[in-house]
């Protein structure tokens, strides 16, 4: 049986630190045995140091999964879904790998982070770096709860994992990700009666607002299935920030590209009404990539694969 990586259905963290990378040498196979080899840092620093919940994803870009695996791919596999109305959209970053570390310290979190910096760093350059919290009790920085409808149990693997269906990818995961940027001047300036029917639900205890409309978050957010199955992916987002900067890492994953993108759909283009997600007139998606993240066997095997030839 395929084993999903270990971070895509981890328990929530309180810290994360996000790594974007573009691959910059024509060696692939050293860049499969990096990707193995990452694999080994996350299990070494759980294992010495278990206290603090150390997890983390692989991640390889859409657009470079056929340079780096030539060959087979995940059946569903697309680009980052390019959208825009108005003055909403979903910008795209040029991106081969991510990679996403979460932990309950903080040091730990850094010091993974510089272990994963210092292997890929022959054959690789940095895009982007952001590091993540929690947030109080699992809010976004605008004082809302971010990931109240994520799964327990099996039910996580069932909608963010690949299934028997691509029995090749079983185990692995659509991943999305999207550095969204908070306009808190204007936010706060809103009463708090205005928040809440924005988010379309309380800010204190989380209970849906009645008749918040067909705009607000909590509706344009709310997809489902075919079969009306919800939630259809599993949401990883932190808060990021310092004293001049804030905003929501989204991350996503997922058993197929389409749950994420019907969501963007929904939120940025809305229904033939106008009824799009009022939460993006006040935060803004700076960044976008999509990547499949495979299961362990699979990078391991494509690694041995390499030192074989």
């Amino acid at each position: 049986m395929t084993q999903p990586q270990k971070g895509i259905c981890a328990e929530p963290n309180l810290h994360a630190q996000y790594l974007l990378f573009n691959v910059v040498d024509d060696d692939m196979s050293a860049v499969r045995a990096k990707l193995a080899a990452c694999l080994d840092l996350f299990d070494h620093f759980d294992e010495e140091h278990y206290e603090a919940m150390v997890s983390g994803v692989v991640g390889v870009g859409s657009n470079f999964w056929s340079e780096l695996y030539p060959g087979n791919s995940p059946r569903a596999l697309a680009p980052f879904p390019d959208m825009q109305s108005d003055d909403r959209c979903a910008p795209v970053i040029p991106c081969d790998l991510f990679v996403q570390i979460r932990a309950d310290r903080l040091d730990i979190c850094h010091a993974l982070g510089i272990e994963v910096m210092e292997l890929m760093r022959l054959h690789t350059e940095l895009v982007e770096q952001i590091r993540a919290f929690r947030y109080l009790d699992g809010r976004d920085l605008n004082g809302f709860i971010i990931t109240e409808d994520n799964p327990r149990g099996m039910k996580k693997f069932e909608i963010s994992t690949v299934g028997d269906d691509d029995p090749d990818f079983a185990g692995g995961s659509y991943v999305h990700v999207q550095r969204y940027r908070h306009d808190m001047t204007r936010w706060h300036a809103l009463s708090e009666k205005r928040q809440e029917d924005i988010i379309g639900k309380t800010k204190e205890h989380n209970l849906p607002v009645v008749d918040s409309g067909l705009s607000s978050h909590a509706f344009r957010t709310k997809i489902t299935g075919a079969n009306g199955e919800f939630p259809i992916l599993l949401n990883q987002s932190m808060p990021y920030g310092n004293m001049s900067v804030q905003g929501l890492y989204f991350v996503s994953c997922s058993s197929h590209p389409n749950a994420f993108k019907n969501l963007l759909h929904s939120r940025i283009y809305g229904d033939q009404n106008g009824h799009y997600d009022r939460l993006l007139d006040y935060s803004n998606a700076e960044t976008g990539a999509a990547f499949f993240a495979p299961s362990i066997q699979f990078i391991k095997a494509q690694a041995l694969e390499s030192e074989s030839l």
